[in-house]
């Protein structure tokens, strides 16, 4: 959709067939990055740690649910990032289409809690 506005009679038309011709701009890496990064600290607030890096300090502590579940976070982290630089290579190299942002987060390992 598109507005065009008649300068000398100040008209307004809308224009809803109009679509643009560029394409936006293809995901960086770091788009990848930051939006993995994002869904992984909501991901352990889910269970009221403050982010990612919190929960995984508690992998030694001795509260046994505490670190229960920042074992299985920490697990979990390195099945994404493992998976998630693999495929990106992958791209990289031509060997596969670029998915959207959304569409490789949901590609990713999930996570499951313990107990």
């Amino acid at each position: 959709m598109r507005v065009i506005y008649d300068l000398t009679t100040g008209e307004q038309t809308v224009d809803d067939d109009w679509e643009p011709d560029w394409e936006p701009p293809a995901p960086t890496v770091a788009d990848y990055q930051v939006a993995i990064v994002s869904m992984m600290d909501a991901k352990a607030q889910e269970r009221r740690y403050d982010s990612a890096v919190s929960i995984s300090t508690y992998v030694n502590s001795t509260n046994l649910a505490w670190a229960a579940e920042a074992q299985a976070y920490v697990a979990w982290r390195d099945a994404v990032w493992t998976y998630a630089y693999a495929e990106l290579d992958k791209v990289m190299a031509g060997e596969r289409a670029q998915p959207s942002v959304e569409g490789f987060l949901a590609e990713l390992p999930q996570m499951i809690w313990p107990g």
